[in-house]
């Protein structure tokens, strides 16, 4: 597996100004790209079977692949990789998209799916992900910007449905998302699991990188605290003091949990309870460069050092919501799939140990 270009990709997110090609036409149904057929290991970007990103850790000492014992499975929804570069002018992603497939592998399945393979078995399904830009252009909305939403959504769901038929057999799972993949997320929870019999096998669901409302599930609650199982996980992270102009207002009802406390309140969370965040270089892990606090509905933070950094100028940290974060998440997955399997009386030798850096 070569280096990944997230360093290139992430300076491009958060630095650049280079033109945005846009979907072109009008959303049709009879000019869309093949659907996937998930009997194929081809439409999965992951999958515990085989080899790939999602098998990797950033320091091979302290953190181990614990996929083949694993007691859970996590499936996992990747973000927007279909972002408007050229030739990306179509409204919906191809799965046979090699240069797409790559960007998602390279970066969200390496820097985000990763986080969960000490945890879970990772599943993560190629999907026909909606154009980034129907995020933020208005125009495309009366092209049929919500078509092309649904489809991808119909995909994961289809995805899901096969993972549970042939993949599941009953284990419990972890939701893990971000970004377009969260948007999705949260639906595929309220379909299948709020109030339904699989809601008994959620050990908890890290929607983030999108606003979940207070009162989205009728029977699903945010997380309050770091063990609690059977809830939801959401944050948005931006530089201490900015408000974003998109996707925010004040005094909304957008749940925030804190990922280095794991708790929804504004109290302040130094940087010595960050244990790891991951920037472009995957195999360093930065201890303590990070600090976070709840601020009406979004996650505040202080601009991290980090060779190049000094590219990063947007404070805006979308991409990085997950990797700010990265041993926090990864240690708080595991402790919630233990807390489940404790709950249910089926904890094994295997999983009591949570990997850590400061073991």
């Amino acid at each position: 597996m070569k280096q990944s270009t997230f360093g290139y990709i992430l300076l491009v997110l958060f630095a650049s100004c280079k033109a945005i090609v846009l979907p072109t036409g009008t959303f049709s149904e009879t000019n869309l790209p093949a659907e996937p057929d998930y009997s194929k290991p081809a439409n999965w970007a992951a999958l515990p079977t085989i080899e790939d990103f999602a098998d990797l850790t950033p320091d091979t000492t302290f953190m181990q692949d614990l996929q083949s014992i694993s007691e859970a499975d996590v499936f996992f929804l990747h973000p927007t990789t279909y972002v408007g570069d050229k030739g990306e002018d179509q409204w919906n992603a191809s799965c046979d998209d090699e240069v797409c497939n790559e960007k998602t592998e390279e970066g969200a399945i390496r820097y985000q799916a990763s986080i969960f393979n000490g945890a879970g078995r990772v599943y993560a399904p190629r999907y026909r992900q909606a154009h980034l830009q129907i995020f933020y252009h208005e125009e495309l909305k009366d092209r049929g910007a919500d078509k092309a939403y649904r489809l991808a959504y119909q995909d994961i769901k289809a995805a899901f449905e096969y993972y549970l038929k042939n993949y599941n057999m009953g284990r419990p799972i972890i939701i893990a998302s971000h970004s377009q993949g969260s948007g999705h997320g949260k639906t595929l929870l309220k379909d299948f699991f709020d109030g339904k019999p699989l809601q008994k096998q959620l050990v908890a669901a890290y929607l983030v990188g999108w606003p979940i409302e207070e009162n989205f599930f009728k029977n699903i609650k945010g997380c309050k605290s770091a063990k609690e199982i059977g809830c939801f996980c959401s944050w948005r992270t931006f530089k201490k003091g900015y408000k974003p102009e998109k996707f925010w207002e004040p005094n909304n009802n957008i749940v925030v949990t804190n990922p280095l406390n794991w708790v929804t309140d504004e109290s302040l969370a130094p940087k010595s309870l960050n244990k790891g965040a991951v920037f472009y270089n995957f195999n360093k892990i930065y201890k303590q460069a990070i600090q976070a606090q709840v601020y009406d509905g979004i996650l505040w933070t202080n601009k991290p050092k980090f060779p190049g950094s000094f590219f990063l100028t947007k404070k805006n940290y979308h991409i990085a919501d997950y990797n700010f974060f990265y041993v926090n998440v990864r240690e708080n997955a595991q402790l919630r799939v233990a807390s489940y399997l404790k709950e249910e009386g089926t904890e094994k030798e295997s999983l009591k140990s949570i990997d850590s850096l400061n073991n």
